[in-house]
């Protein structure tokens, strides 16, 4: 999302000031979309697109029951309160919740002209179901959709409720694009109830900032003193809990894994600019206690580092942030007690700003009126942070690394028997940051290791699940031909999300891994902050596996065209590799 324009002014005049020190500042930019050449009106708008799989439905599933949730046009709405309209279950939901075999939300839109990237959420009754990055238009226009499997919300789709939707655009004689958008729910159903249903939650608790408000439903925080929280009673007879906390990050801290220590701006003299160090943490607190974090994938938006080499395909997350479940489980003997209970988050470091929200599932024992329980281990040690830095004026290297760990034990007495939970997190942590040439070339190597693990058993394993995510990031960043406001920009990224799931629901084991990377590489010319020229040119690898088969995109673009495509459903060595491998990507 853009900066304030203030913030944009500020770096402007720095670098007319000292344009020896243009890397240092030159990433916090934001850069609109591009008006490079005159165009032919008649042009088809061009369609952009995050690389995914399909969301397929089950096998024998019928449907869709498709029902349009909202319409509208957002232009000058930073600022301003959310659109919202009733929400009512579509008629096919309400006739027969329980044989529901997928739940698709899909936003799809359209715009012309030049605009900035803008966050935007949705969210039914306050509990959040996608947080998107808008693309950037140009002057033939764009149209883009992104699907959203929200299954696992049933319980909140069967009830009436109120959809809000809240993208803050700006709209001036420079900034012309208008975000028409629409957004739909797609069902499909069982002909009857399968025997083993996949369990979702039975109540569904936003952990959210409520209407009316001027600006979306999540907490806003600004700094890594800035604390946001809510009150939450805890039904008496829920059985199993879990966080499902939404992250995203914007304006001075858009880019927080490219910045320096405190001690090196100081060093040169640049207090107007982001500092804190290149490392940054959710930490998830209930009544005090440390339930868990997350150290978020660095999703970069549509408008970010260097914007052509996110047209058409954007950025890995950028249309669908990814967001992050911890199971609370072990501590429900301390929240059962009919008492409001406190959920706090804050992120280490933090400058302005992070919009963090969280969705509260709750599995309710139907059969008794109160569960009860005690938590009989814990360990959340303080995090284990370092930062060591050498560097001579503007040149220099900063190499921070972390890791951190928790785990919980607590068992719940229920109708189902007295089931002991474990849920457990592992972090690990590692960014190289260097800048050369008198501050004009900038590399980062960064990579996050990410495993957590919920166990559950009574006698026999009732649930066994583990999920194990490593996001390595490589940027190359380089400016010259600096003249007054002008200058080029020369920008590598490499960056991968890398995931496996592995679950055994009462003995059905089921497995799944994902492998996306992207490879980009562009330059471009920049006049007064605007992009007068330039290229950017981006291949990407996706493969995903799972219990019941294969899917895989190889895909690269450049300026707006494709340039090859290939998909299939066959599980094999596919297409050459893209970009480094995962060992590689650090300290290419």
């Amino acid at each position: 999302m853009a900066s304030p324009a203030s913030i944009s002014c500020l770096l402007a005049l720095f670098l007319l000031l000292r344009p020896h020190a243009a890397l240092a500042v030159l990433h916090r930019h934001r850069f609109p979309s591009l008006l490079l050449a005159s165009f032919n009106a008649s042009e088809p708008p061009t369609t952009f697109f995050e690389v995914d799989r399909p969301i397929r439905p089950p096998r024998g599933s019928v449907g869709p029951c498709s029902a349009l949730l909202l319409s509208h046009s957002f232009g000058y709405t930073y600022g301003r309160p959310p659109v919202t309209v009733a929400y009512e279950p579509p008629a096919c939901l309400a006739a027969a919740p329980g044989s529901l075999a997928l739940a698709v939300l899909e936003w799809s839109a359209d715009c012309r002209g030049r605009q900035f990237d803008r966050i935007f959420g949705v969210w039914l009754s306050g509990v959040e179901l996608l947080r998107s990055c808008t693309a950037e238009p140009r002057a033939t226009g764009i149209i883009w959709s992104v699907s959203r499997d929200v299954s696992r919300y049933v319980a909140l789709l069967a009830v009436p409720g109120e959809i809000a939707v809240y993208l803050g655009n700006l709209i001036d004689s420079t900034y012309t694009g208008v975000y028409h958008a629409n957004l739909t729910l797609h069902l499909y159903f069982h002909p009857a109830p399968p025997p083993q249903q996949p369990q979702h939650a039975d109540l569904i608790v936003p952990i959210s900032r409520s209407l009316p408000l001027n600006e979306g439903q999540w907490f806003v925080i600004q700094n890594s003193s800035d604390v946001r929280s809510k009150k939450l009673v805890i039904p008496p007879n829920t059985y199993r809990a879990v966080l499902e906390v939404f992250v995203s990050f914007h304006s001075n801290d858009e880019d927080w894994y490219m910045h320096p220590p405190n001690e090196y701006i100081e060093a040169n003299n640049m207090s107007s600019l982001p500092g804190n160090g290149a490392f940054r943490a959710i930490t998830v607190k209930v009544d005090g206690d440390v339930v868990g974090a997350i150290w978020p994938f660095t999703v970069i938006y549509t408008g970010g580092v260097n914007p052509l080499l996110w047209r058409p395909i954007t950025g890995i997350g950028s249309f669908n942030l990814p967001t992050y479940d911890i199971d609370i489980t072990p501590f429900l003997g301390k929240l059962l007690d009919g008492k409001k209970h406190d959920f706090r988050f804050g992120v280490t470091n933090a400058l302005d700003v992070w919009f963090i929200d969280a969705n509260l599932h709750l599995w309710l024992d139907h059969k008794s009126v109160k569960t009860s329980g005690s938590l009989v281990s814990y360990d959340a040690p303080a995090l284990a942070l370092k930062v060591d830095s050498e560097f001579r004026a503007l040149d220099g290297q900063f190499v921070t690394s972390a890791s951190w760990h928790v785990s919980a034990t607590g068992w719940v007495k229920s109708s189902y028997g007295n089931v002991t939970t474990t849920f457990y997190q592992r972090f690990s942590y590692e960014n190289i940051n260097v800048y050369t040439k008198n501050g004009t070339v900038q590399v980062v190597n960064q990579t996050i290791d990410a495993k957590s693990g919920a166990l559950s058993r009574s006698g026999i394993v009732l649930l066994s699940e583990e999920v194990h995510r490593v996001f390595p990031l490589y940027i190359f960043s380089g400016t010259s031909d600096q003249v007054g406001d002008e200058y080029s920009l020369v920008s590598v990224v490499k960056i991968g999300f890398y995931e496996r799931r592995t679950s055994d629901r009462k003995l059905k084991f089921s497995y799944s891994s994902l492998r996306n990377v992207q490879s980009a590489h562009g330059d471009m010319r920049v006049k007064k902050n605007l992009v007068v020229d330039g290229l950017g040119e981006t291949h990407q690898m996706y493969k995903y596996a799972d219990t019941d088969g294969c899917y895989s995109r190889y895909v690269g673009s450049r300026n707006y065209t494709i340039i090859f495509y290939h998909s299939g459903d066959v599980c094999s060595k596919g297409p050459p590799h893209v970009g480094p491998k995962l060992s590689a990507m650090k300290h290419t």
